[in-house]
């Protein structure tokens, strides 16, 4: 069961408050750059971005925030933008009013929003502007940047106990008292417990679970959750899905960000699949048609059901942003594209459609299966398209406004 937090509007989109865990990204445009960033937030929106994050970290970044916004508009993309400020947010905010009241959310850290004397002033200056302008805030606290005052003020008093906690604890109770000590004083301010939003932030698995835990436990605002500065490739997909997977599991968090380092020149977008693939295999959304294939092994040497499971994983995720529209409920759909006789046909049983691919020395035949029962096999050399079309029409008659689509098996030559 989640844990019950404070629901917070993220222009337009609810975090927390029992709503749906919330997919979000963040660019890596020089947000300067307007026609760079408004094409890199399209795409990760049209991915599944829920919320966009952008940095502001100077005049010219935040002088183009409202234009970035009117662009999306026009282009009929309504992500909502969050703010990222650290140093000198205070005087962006202020400088640029327009900027203050185009973005939806403001992300701050509480140990770079300012030092000594100035720290308490130059964060409340963001938190009455926020108010002000009633958006929400993200008080994201990360390890790499932890306040050094109350990090040190805890450990001298821990340092002088009879049995002093470690290193690691006095880091992680110091990190989740800033984060619950600035959202006190935001509040103190005039800033809704409806308008904020906490993360605590490391980049080591088992840390992040225990200080995620311990920060859920004392609090019921709503929690940002991630593993910062993941990696890259497999290494930031498997550390980032340990961490989160165990604490969504137990009922932590309400908004989920994937920090994976692009590859060069890789794409921005899979730090949003990696998330949506996230959740859906834990069950707590469905973002696509889900396919389920087979690793092969010695009775797979051909390569025919690996190459047509990644076409219909594309082919699916691909329409995905017109079908939605226009197929209601096509993201509970299941195939199943498997290789061998050996599990093939019991696991295409199990899906809404799937298909089973001759293994080595299997008869050149493939089996499809719609609804748990045999209805066409397939021969020859097009198989796989002739299952691509399957797919397609299957899609169609189940989840289609009209339910008028024909029946594409009756089409396909089936000689059993």
């Amino acid at each position: 069961m989640r844990q019950k937090t404070v629901g917070v509007d993220v222009g337009g989109v609810m975090v927390g408050g029992g709503a749906p865990i919330v997919v979000q990204s963040m660019t890596n445009t020089d947000t300067a750059d307007v026609d760079g960033t408004v094409a890199q937030v399209a795409a990760l929106a049209k991915a599944g971005s829920e919320i966009v994050r952008i940095t502001v970290d100077r005049n010219e970044a935040a002088e183009a925030v409202p234009r970035i916004r009117e662009r999306l508009d026009r282009l009929g993309i309504d992500v909502p933008l969050v703010g990222d400020f650290h140093y000198i947010g205070h005087k962006l905010l202020k400088a640029y009013p327009d900027c203050a009241a185009t973005l939806a959310k403001y992300r701050i850290n509480p140990g770079n929003v300012g030092f000594r004397e100035k720290r308490d002033r130059q964060f409340g200056e963001i938190v009455e502007i926020a108010a002000k302008h009633d958006k929400a805030v993200r008080i994201g606290v990360n390890w790499g940047s932890l306040d050094q005052e109350l990090l040190t003020s805890l450990m001298d008093e821990n340092s002088a106990k009879g049995s002093p906690l470690s290193a690691d604890a006095v880091m992680r109770e110091a990190m989740v008292q800033s984060a619950l000590l600035s959202a006190a004083e935001a509040e103190r301010i005039g800033l809704g417990k409806d308008r904020i939003i906490l993360s605590a932030k490391v980049s080591d698995v088992q840390q992040l679970i225990t200080v995620y835990a311990d920060l859920a436990a004392r609090t019921n605002y709503a929690l940002h959750l991630g593993l910062t500065e993941a990696g890259m490739g497999s290494k930031g997909i498997v550390a980032s899905s340990a961490a989160l997977g165990i604490l969504l599991q137990q009922g932590i968090g309400d908004t989920i960000r994937i920090s994976l380092t692009p590859e060069p020149g890789g794409d921005r977008t899979r730090e949003v699949q990696v998330a949506q693939e996230l959740l859906q295999t834990m069950g707590f959304r469905t973002f696509v048609p889900i396919v389920a294939a087979c690793p092969g092994c010695g009775r797979t040497t051909s390569t025919t059901f690996q190459s047509l499971a990644a076409k219909i994983q594309g082919q699916l995720r691909e329409n995905m942003p017109s079908w939605k529209e226009k197929y209601p409920g096509v993201a509970e759909l299941k195939v199943a594209v498997m290789g061998c006789i050996v599990n093939g046909p019991g696991e295409s049983k199990h899906a809404d459609i799937g298909i089973s691919l001759p293994g080595t020395g299997e008869t050149p035949a493939a089996p499809v299966f719609i609804d748990g029962e045999k209805a066409v096999t397939l021969r020859g050399e097009n198989i796989a398209e002739d299952f691509e079309q399957l797919v397609q029409d299957y899609v169609e008659r189940r989840f289609g406004q009209d339910n008028t689509a024909g029946d594409n098996v009756a089409k396909v030559d089936a000689a059993e």
